[in-house]
C-alpha cells in the first residue's frame, strides 16, 4: 500500500437525529449523530448502558459478520452497523459520536438513506487534521469458497467498486453486475437508497430465530419465487447496489480512505472484513518499513 495523499477530516456541523424500529429487536430506537474531535473516528455510544458503554468503529472491534456486521463485546455491542457506517463514509464524515439506545440502529427501510438525509441536513465541518488516502501497490485478493474480493491499483485517484451478484440460475434474483465510482454525490444518488434484500426462506428462518418481530414484507425487499413480495424495486439492480453499500460501510472500519478498484464476486460481510484485515496489515507493514528506513 502507498500513501498517495491526504484530505482534511470532517465531522458533522451539528446534531442529527433518526428514530425508527430495530429490525432485530423490534425496539423503538433513537439514534443521534454528534460532532466529535479530530482523529477520534466513529464511536457508537450505547446510551441505554451508561456513559462508559462506548464502541469504536474499528476493525479490532468486529465480533460478528453473520448476515450483518457487529461491533463490541457483551453487553456493549452494536449490530447492523454497516448502513450507518456507509452513510458516514459515503459522505466523508470521519469523526462522529453515534448515540444509540439499543444494540442496533433503527432499521428504517433497510437502506442508508434515512441516515444520509439526516446527516446532509446537519451539514459537515472541516477539521484541522488530515486523513490519509492509500492506494494498493499491487492487487490484494481475499477468497472464500465461491466468493472473491479484491482491491486493484488504478491509474487515477478514485475509488471504484464493481460487484457481480449471482445466486444461480434457479434464484428469483437474476444475476446482476454494477460498477460505480464513489464520491459523496454518487453515493447519495446511486447507492444510499438501495435496501436490504433476502430470500423468502431466509426471512422465515430469521422469524423462527425471533428476529424481525415488527418487520413486515413491505419494510424490506423479500424475494419470493416470482420476485419482490408486497414491494417494488427502486432500481432494476437494487440488490447489487445494496451489496456495494455494504462494502462501503465495512471498508470504513479500516480507518483510512482507499483509492483503486474494488472487485467483488458474491462477497458478503465475512469477506469484506477479511479484505479490511489484509489492507490494515499492508498499511502496518508499509509504516514499519518507513520507520526502519
Amino acid at each position: 500500500m502507498n500513501r498517495v495523499r491526504y484530505r482534511a477530516q470532517q465531522t458533522v456541523a451539528g446534531p442529527a437525529e433518526v428514530r425508527g424500529v430495530g429490525f432485530l429487536t423490534g425496539a423503538d430506537i433513537r439514534l443521534r449523530f454528534l460532532p466529535a474531535p479530530p482523529s477520534s473516528g466513529v464511536v457508537f455510544a450505547r446510551t441505554d448502558l451508561g456513559p462508559k458503554a462506548l464502541v469504536p468503529a474499528r476493525l479490532e472491534q468486529v465480533t460478528g459478520t453473520q448476515r450483518r456486521t457487529t461491533l463490541g463485546s457483551p453487553p456493549a455491542t452494536v449490530g447492523l452497523v454497516e448502513h450507518v457506517l456507509a452513510a458516514l463514509a459515503g459522505l466523508h464524515i470521519d469523526n462522529c459520536l453515534v448515540e444509540v439506545n439499543a444494540p442496533e440502529p433503527p432499521g428504517l427501510d433497510g437502506s442508508a438513506w434515512g441516515f444520509v438525509a439526516a446527516l446532509r441536513q446537519a451539514g459537515t465541518r472541516l477539521q484541522p487534521a488530515r486523513r490519509a488516502v492509500w492506494s494498493p501497490a499491487a492487487s490484494i485478493v481475499v477468497r472464500q469458497p465461491g466468493a472473491t474480493l479484491a482491491l486493484h491499483p488504478t491509474a487515477d485517484d478514485q475509488l471504484r467498486v464493481s460487484y457481480l451478484l449471482n445466486y444461480g440460475m434457479l434464484s428469483p434474483i437474476c444475476p446482476q453486475r454494477r460498477t460505480l465510482t464513489m464520491t459523496p454525490e454518487s453515493f447519495a444518488n446511486d447507492v444510499a437508497s438501495c435496501r436490504t434484500f433476502l430470500l423468502e426462506e431466509e426471512a422465515h428462518i430469521l422469524r423462527k430465530q425471533g428476529l424481525g418481530a415488527r418487520t413486515t414484507l413491505a419494510d424490506l425487499v423479500v424475494f419470493g419465487p416470482r420476485g419482490p413480495m408486497h414491494n417494488k424495486l427502486r432500481w432494476a439492480d437494487e440488490p447489487v447496489r445494496h451489496k456495494i453499500l455494504d462494502i462501503i460501510g465495512d471498508l470504513s472500519l479500516l480507518g483510512h480512505d482507499i483509492v483503486g478498484h474494488v472487485v467483488a464476486y458474491r462477497s458478503g460481510h465475512p469477506l469484506n472484513i477479511e479484505l479490511v484485515r489484509a489492507l490494515s496489515q499492508c498499511i502496518s507493514e508499509r509504516r514499519q518499513r518507513q520507520r526502519v528506513a
